[in-house]
């Protein structure tokens, strides 16, 4: 049986069924930013967001189709939200957890503000734990993460709404911020304020979202 996280980057050994490369296989193609229905997907890895609350599981999986990347963002959450239907992916069960509601990560508000803080500082990705036999174990990803470049004021990274979404990246603002997230990463180095990802095969920074002030 896989693993698979729930939040704060605890991980089940459990069985989720559908698994998480069967929605993105099923949901990418039917978004405006996704690869084409006959596009084989290959997922290379995800990077985990800790939820302040320790409620929301958040989790960026990185897949190439057609030779092309895209990082898709998923929430799970333990029950449905009020009024985000049209951010719903799907649902799945998890035999430890019980029923998960898969959800955009970008419509999803929680995930949302991580990505904002978690851009900025460098803070905030969630190391994978486990217990087996007993004993803690890690459980990295191979997907390594870099945020950084803003200083130490104090300011709200809450407040986000998506103003835009293209094939190529989504734009959210709240009053002081707008904040740019790649569908399609691309290789270059980490913006002033922003977050890049590498992996086994990818020694080259590529970068997944910036933030500036408006």
């Amino acid at each position: 049986m896989p693993y698979a996280p729930d939040v704060m980057g605890v991980f089940h050994r459990a069985t989720i069924t559908p698994s998480k490369a069967d929605v993105i296989a099923t949901w990418i193609p039917t978004q405006p930013w996704g690869p084409s229905g006959d596009a084989a997907i290959e997922v290379i890895g995800a990077y985990r967001f800790d939820d302040p609350e320790n409620r929301v599981g958040m989790e960026t999986h990185l897949v190439t189709a057609d030779g092309v990347l895209f990082q898709v963002p998923l929430t799970y959450r333990d029950g449905p939200v009020d009024g985000a239907g049209e951010a719903l992916v799907t649902e799945m069960e998890h035999s430890e957890l019980g029923t998960r509601w898969v959800y955009d990560g970008l419509r999803d508000e929680r995930y949302v503000l991580m990505l904002a803080a978690v851009t900025m500082t460098g803070q905030g990705e969630a190391l994978g734990m486990a217990v087996y036999e007993g004993r803690w174990h890690i459980a990295p990803t191979n997907v390594r993460i870099q945020g950084g470049g803003w200083g130490l004021d104090r300011v709200p990274v809450d407040g986000f709404e998506l103003v835009g979404d293209t094939p190529d990246g989504a734009t959210l603002r709240n009053d002081r911020f707008e904040l740019s997230f790649l569908r399609r990463p691309r290789v270059g180095p980490r913006p002033p304020i922003g977050l890049t990802a590498s992996w086994d095969g990818q020694a080259e920074p590529v970068v997944l979202a910036e933030a500036r002030e408006r």
